[in-house]
């Protein structure tokens, strides 16, 4: 164990900061996707892909990468990451056509994959252990910020402005970044040699399978509908593209009191917490379509549905410190899990979107919230330590 003579509290802010960036760049796109299809020339559904291809990049990079770079300072390799960033988003910023902004959002998915691959451990490195779940709270802040801050305020800054100076504006928060971890962080060589076997035992525990395969079909059936979310309410509920961005800024704020509701409610009730959320986004989402038609209806199950998302990241993390036997290895596995569903939920939806219609999408993405609420139902609430009622 390595000793801290003080805690690096500017480095974790650092590593909170990059991934806040990242999770904005990777979710980004939704916002803006009516910006970019009608700038590219291109379908909903295909634009779509811009979330689809660095999610699914992302979940390969994350456990594959630090094995790749081996015993590669992880001071050196957060910094790269964040690097890869700048150059990823600068090119998208640049890019005269679809295939060229795919091309640059790859760069996005190597980025998000390798940095979250490490800043999941890096907390006990930085501080000292007493302060470890202090440090822990801030880094993973910054997915949560990203969701229901960093994508709304993307997107304002895209409406007033466009879609380009967006996502150059994130590159050049990630320089000032990548300098600042350059600067905070300590030498941080590898302690041991990273393994992919671990992750796959993790499946072994019944816990662990639950909430993955929960995670999986909420994650999926939330991106399959979400990622329209600009069409859905300028088609469905009469809601002007230039409003949009102000919508997802309350969606975001909903998001942050789900969340706090969440933390509080789930470490005395996880089982409840986890069951609750499929539960409610089926509900609301299946009936998006039919009672969300006038812009205030709309607006309201909007904020409902961005407080229940918000709830998703401490609940099932509660149910995972709950129920897995190698907690550092499990939330890895959950890193790839959530990453290849957002990837594979935009590519769901986009294809239903494309071939059917937006109310469709919604419904497919509600057939996905009733598998996770039933998969959760049958599942004895003992393994997590609460007694059903």
């Amino acid at each position: 164990m390595e000793q801290q003579e003080s805690p690096r509290w500017w480095a974790v802010v650092a590593v909170m900061i990059g991934i806040f960036l990242l999770v904005t760049a990777e979710q980004l796109p939704i916002g803006l996707l009516s910006q970019v299809a009608d700038s590219m020339g291109v379908t909903p559904g295909m634009a779509g892909l811009m979330v689809t291809v660095p999610g699914v990049v992302a979940a390969f990079s994350a456990p594959l990468l630090p094995v790749a770079v081996g015993r590669l300072d992880r001071r050196i390799m957060l910094t790269l990451m964040m690097a890869v960033m700048v150059l990823g988003s600068v090119l998208s910023a640049m890019a005269s056509n679809f295939v060229f902004l795919l091309a640059a959002r790859v760069l996005v998915g190597i980025s998000i994959g390798g940095f979250w691959a490490i800043a999941g451990s890096i907390a006990p490195r930085l501080v000292p252990s007493a302060q470890v779940p202090k440090a822990m709270t801030i880094i993973f802040g910054g997915v949560a910020a990203a969701s229901v801050l960093g994508v709304p305020l993307g997107t304002l800054l895209g409406d007033l402005s466009n879609w380009r100076v967006a996502f150059g504006a994130l590159g050049g928060l990630s320089l000032i970044t990548a300098l600042a971890l350059w600067r905070w962080l300590p030498p941080l060589p590898p302690r041991e040699p990273v393994r992919l076997r671990v992750l796959a035992q993790q499946l072994k525990n019944r816990g662990v399978r639950v909430a993955v395969l929960t995670t999986g079909f909420v994650v999926v059936g939330h991106f399959a509908a979400y990622t329209f979310i600009s069409p859905i309410l300028q088609e469905i509920s009469g809601i002007a593209q230039r409003h949009v961005g102000s919508l997802l800024l309350l969606y975001g704020a909903a998001g942050i009191l789900g969340n706090i509701a969440a933390g509080v409610f789930a470490g005395r009730h996880p089982y409840r917490a986890v069951l609750a959320i499929p539960s409610l986004l089926l509900v609301v989402v299946a009936l998006f379509p039919l009672l969300g038609v006038q812009p205030i209806s709309g607006v309201m199950l909007l904020m409902v549905w961005g407080a229940v998302f918000g709830s998703v990241s401490v609940s099932i993390q509660t149910w995972i410190l709950r129920t897995a036997p190698n907690t550092e290895a499990a939330t890895a596995l959950m890193a790839f899990v959530f990453n290849m569903s957002i990837g594979l939920g935009a590519m769901v939806g986009g294809q239903v979107v494309d071939t059917t219609s937006l109310p469709m999408a919604m419904w497919a993405a509600s057939g996905l919230f009733l598998l996770g609420m039933l998969l959760v139902w049958r599942t004895p609430s003992r393994i997590v330590g609460e007694k059903r009622r």
